[in-house]
């Protein structure tokens, strides 16, 4: 039934004008909540179902980055500010200062432990059981504008063109990744392989152990800008509106969608199903396995800021008539 809802319809939408316009930085769907960040400093909270709304209230300027751990969330922003928040009560816990900068990206590596990116350079790792910076990551030239972690590494992409490997316990750097031509804007990280996309049009795959460049990936004709790692698939977005779906044992490309007219804003895909947004204001549904477009999720939009999906719901971000609208997606009402 959900397989079918998801190719056919069967949908109900439900919209949620915030009453503020504002570009969509961020979207997080958990099990107990909807969390959307804005470029006008403002955080909203809705239940699973997109109702009871909350606004935490504190950032100055855009919300860039946050991160949600059960009913904990960290965000950051413009104002150099790491905030972590109750999203149940709704009530600030901690302020964190040190960056110098905008906070570019966030990631948690475990429930008392967040990890910042910041255009000043550097990262930071908080301890979020103490409220307490435990380290200062220096190395890169340029604005860190892309994590991801596993275990106790964490990978950072930055303006720099290089990627680094950095250990989150002993607060060093182990190795830089180098190699792009230009910066880095997306990054994924399993464990076994680290993807990044870049500015210079290409992904390139890489060994976390010896770090090495396995691969370079290319096709993408502009800025790869979105990137999801799942087993062997890699799925790419960029500026020229492309998917590009690879498989990683060959390290070649396995689809090659044209997606959008514009911009690929938003990617996510599951063992069955590609959700691409993009900046021309559609959403789409694509078969992993053929390529083919599905359907089209929603009826196209001004812009697509962010769009989330689980097994039985989809969440999009969209302008409509110059006002940030939500709606939430389920397979039957």
């Amino acid at each position: 039934m959900v397989e079918s809802a998801w190719n056919k319809g069967g949908r109900c939408t439900q919209r949620h004008i915030t009453p503020d316009q504002g570009v969509v930085t961020s979207l997080h769907l958990t099990p107990k909540y909807i969390v959307v960040a804005l470029d006008n400093a403002k955080i909203h909270i809705y239940d699973t179902n997109g109702d009871n709304q909350k606004t935490l209230q504190g950032h100055v300027m855009g919300v860039w980055a946050m991160v949600p751990w059960d009913d904990i969330l960290v965000s950051g922003g413009c104002d150099r500010e790491v905030r972590v928040w109750n999203m149940a009560t709704g009530a600030g816990i901690y302020l964190l200062r040190g960056h110098t900068s905008t906070v570019r990206c966030l990631k948690m590596s475990d429930r008392n432990t967040a990890i910042s990116g910041s255009r000043d350079t550097t990262l930071r790792i908080w301890d979020l059981a103490s409220g307490t910076c435990r380290n200062v990551l220096v190395g890169h030239q340029a604005s860190v504008r892309c994590l991801a972690i596993h275990g106790d590494l964490v990978v950072s992409g930055s303006y720099d063109t290089t990627a680094r490997i950095w250990s989150i316990s002993e607060g060093r750097c182990l190795r830089t990744l180098s190699g792009h031509f230009s910066q880095i804007y997306a990054i994924a990280f399993d464990g076994r392989r680290i993807a990044t996309g870049s500015l210079d049009t290409s992904v390139r795959i890489w060994d976390p152990h010896s770090g090495q460049c396995h691969a370079i990936l290319q096709g993408h004709t502009s800025l790869v800008g979105q990137l999801q790692m799942r087993g062997d698939t890699l799925v790419t977005g960029g500026s020229d509106g492309s998917v590009r779906v690879w498989s990683l044992t060959k390290m070649t490309p396995i689809h090659r969608l044209a997606a959008h007219d514009n911009s690929v804003t938003s990617l996510q895909f599951d063992s069955s199903r590609i959700v691409s947004g993009g900046s021309d204001g559609r959403v789409k549904v694509w078969s992993l396995q053929t390529g083919q477009l599905l359907r089209e999720l929603s009826s196209p939009a001004e812009a697509v800021w962010r769009v989330a999906f689980e097994e039985e719901k989809a969440v999009i971000m969209a302008s409509r008539s110059g006002r940030t609208v939500m709606e939430v997606r389920v397979p039957e009402c």
